[in-house]
Order: C-alpha cells, then structure tokens, then sequence
C-alpha cells in the first residue's frame, strides 16, 4: 500500500517534532492555527456567498409575489367598481365609493397602528432600567460604606 503525500508528510513531520526545539514547534503550531482559522474564513465565505444567493432569489420572489398580489387587488377593485356601476348606474360614483372605503380602512389602520406606537415608546425596557438603577444606587452606598 503507497502512502499518499500528505501521509508521508506526517510520518516525517513527526519524526522532525523530535529534533525541534520546543519554540519552533510553538512557531509550527501557530502557523498552522492560522492557517487553519484562514481556510475555516475561506470555507464560510463560500458557504455565506451560496447562501446568500439562495436568499436572493426568494427575496425576488416574495416581491414578484407581493407584486401580483398587489395587481390582483386592482383587478379585484375594478371588479367591485363595476358591479356597483350596475346597481347605482354611474360607474363614477362606484369608484368613489370603493375609493372612500379603502381609505376608511387605510385610516382606521393608521391609527390603531400610532397607538400601538405610543403604547411601546420609549423604546427604553422599564424593568432593565429599574434594575440598573437599583445597581447603581447599591454600588454608591457600598462605596460610601466603604469610605466610613
């Protein structure tokens, strides 16, 4: 059985350790770490870049799709313009109508989303902060303890 290269670079990379000093195996290992760490960076980058295609086109994908929704909504609007249009008999006046409860909803929506704004705010977490300040007001008695 022949031994590949790299095996035969172990079997003399083992029998040189024995005459190095110890600060040259030192030098070795280190060079090998590092070597090590920057094919390990070279590996991720590969893996992050394939990944990162991948992500790419199902992002392009969710927009084509958030697209069409949004074509479909249209087509779906023009639909109830013009069922109206039967019923009052000017299509105008469908139109209007539609118009004005989309932008009820859009307003009803905006508001109930600004209250739920103001409820979050400040985007400070009470409990952390209260407990920060609790630490910091045990630290200045201990400090001021510590000085008696």
């Amino acid at each position: 059985m022949a031994m590949n290269e790299v095996d035969h670079q172990r079997v003399n990379g083992a029998r040189e350790a024995n005459d190095r000093s110890v600060g040259e195996l030192v030098h070795l290992l280190t060079t090998q770490v590092s070597t090590l760490a920057r094919k390990e960076m070279e590996l991720a980058k590969v893996e992050l870049s394939q990944k990162g295609k991948v992500f790419g086109i199902g992002g392009g994908m969710i927009g084509a799709g958030g697209l069409v929704a949004v074509l479909g909504l249209g087509a779906l609007t023009a639909a109830v313009i013009l069922g109206l249009a039967k019923v009052i008999d000017d299509a105008w006046l469908a139109a209007l109508i539609v118009a004005v409860a989309y932008l009820a909803v859009a307003g009803v929506l905006a508001l109930v989303g600004k209250r739920r704004i103001e409820e979050a705010s400040p985007l400070v977490p009470e409990e952390a902060s209260e407990s920060v300040k609790e630490d910091v007001e045990w630290v200045r008695t201990q400090a001021r303890s510590a000085r008696t």
